[in-house]
């Protein structure tokens, strides 16, 4: 589907909404943000307290059922009519408060299967089963923020009804890191047994500094596709190569020569990544094996690039083969997430209040973020939204790094560790702030 094609149409109640509303003014947000933090003053150690819970018990995806639980018992004491298992473990939570426009309000609830090594204090040691292994599990991408945020806002929306009007959909989304738990949501009903939303908010932490926020319309982040490829070869002893055919030497080949299609193939200034993650192959260093596994991504902005990649590449994988005299490998670019396009309305909306809340830390990005997100189903099903990016890098961290020419570990990275404070006050602020600007009365 062209990126146009994704483009969201805004249903007209909410065309009505933004073109009738005026510039959030800042004094009014300074006010508010000033209610929301006397809120987050008296009850920030609770969020806290989950934040750090969900952290040392991470889930993996369409496998969080505890943290489906805590968060559901969360919404209720709030007074969110709140349904479970929807999408197998994600959670609905409804509260109305008269008549309105309804705004969905998302977080993820899974984590990665990986081991942490942040040395944090609050740091997950969990073990779960995984494609039939053993792995250690861990929030190294910072859904964990992402859901303490997420109660915080509605703590604070809650306790600020009588200046809004409408419908909170705020849902807990399983299994965003398989690119899934979206679809899962939408085919069980989310927009049939449940209000469709007029407008929806996300937020996504990253390794910008605590206190920001970064927004953009159009597109924010990349399309995604699976790579998994399977070379054949013809096993034998370590000592006798001449009897076999090496799998192991063609997918080294592989994840060489299938970088040429990046470098050779696309024009130069467009976007595009192949990163293979995973090579499993042999048992032994004796034994030459018979097969080996490749798993990896593929990121695009453009879909005229994703075609040019998603036919070099088997093109690559038969070549790699044929030179090693093998049976043609077996080649599957399954399709993963698709661009998130945010609403140019929303955007142009919600950017003043961010700006009068948090001034030069607010930031209007330049440039798609690469990673990929499935929050971008929840638009292509009509939901007109904007998704936001979080800081969560304590300042002098970043500083130092620079100084000593160092990145940042990033997400995904074991040694990812977000600043609790002040990034979940943040994430609360923003994300309340721009909801009461589309509900506010």
């Amino acid at each position: 589907m062209p990126i146009r094609a994704l483009r969201p149409v805004l249903f007209a109640g909410a065309a009505v909404l933004l073109a009738c509303a005026s510039s959030a003014q800042a004094g009014d947000v300074a006010r508010q943000r000033a209610e929301i933090d006397a809120g987050l003053d008296r009850g920030y150690a609770h969020l806290d307290a989950l934040y750090k819970d969900i952290h040392q018990h991470p889930e993996l995806g369409f496998q969080e059922t505890e943290t489906a639980a805590k968060l559901a018992k969360e919404m209720r004491a709030l007074g969110f009519q709140v349904t479970e298992h929807v999408g197998k473990t994600g959670i609905v939570a409804i509260y109305k408060n008269g008549p309105g426009p309804t705004v969905m309000v998302r977080t993820e609830l899974d984590a990665l299967p990986m081991e942490e090594k942040t040395g944090l204090p609050y740091a997950s040691h969990a073990v779960t089963t995984w494609n039939g292994r053993p792995s250690p599990v861990a929030h190294s991408c910072g859904h964990d923020i992402h859901m303490a945020a997420w109660v915080g806002a509605a703590q604070a929306l809650v306790a600020m009804k009588s200046q809004w009007r409408g419908t909170l959909m705020f849902i807990g989304q399983p299994s965003e890191e398989t690119v899934g738990g979206a679809k899962a949501m939408i085919a069980d009903g989310l927009f049939t047994r449940f209000p469709k939303p007029d407008i929806g908010f996300a937020q996504h932490v990253s390794n910008l500094a605590a206190g920001s926020v970064a927004y953009m319309p159009g597109v924010e982040s990349s399309n995604s596709n699976e790579l998994n490829i399977t070379f054949h070869g013809r096993g034998s002893h370590g000592s006798r190569p001449q009897e076999s055919i090496d799998p192991v030497m063609e997918a080294a080949r592989f994840v060489v020569d299938v970088q040429s299609v990046i470098s050779r193939e696309k024009d130069p200034a467009a976007f595009g990544v192949i990163t293979v993650g995973a090579i499993q192959s042999g048992s032994a260093g004796n034994i030459i094996p018979d097969t080996a596994v490749l798993h990896g991504t593929i990121r695009t902005y453009d879909n005229a690039v994703r075609d040019k990649m998603l036919a070099g590449i088997p093109r690559t994988a038969k070549a790699v083969a044929d030179m090693a005299g093998a049976p043609a490998p077996d080649v599957d670019l399954a399709e993963g997430g698709k661009a998130v396009v945010n609403d140019a309305a929303i955007t142009a909306r919600t950017a003043p209040v961010f700006k009068a809340a948090f001034g030069d830390h607010a930031i209007a990005m330049t440039a798609p973020n690469s990673a990929s997100e499935d929050y971008s189903e929840f638009i292509i099903a009509g939901v007109p939204s904007l998704f936001f990016a979080l800081g969560g890098y304590d300042p002098k961290v970043i500083a130092e790094a620079r100084a000593k020419g160092q990145p940042l570990p990033t997400n995904h990275s074991p040694y990812f560790a977000p600043l609790p404070e002040p990034t979940i006050r943040t994430g609360v602020e923003a994300m309340t702030l721009a909801v009461l600007n589309v509900v506010g009365s």
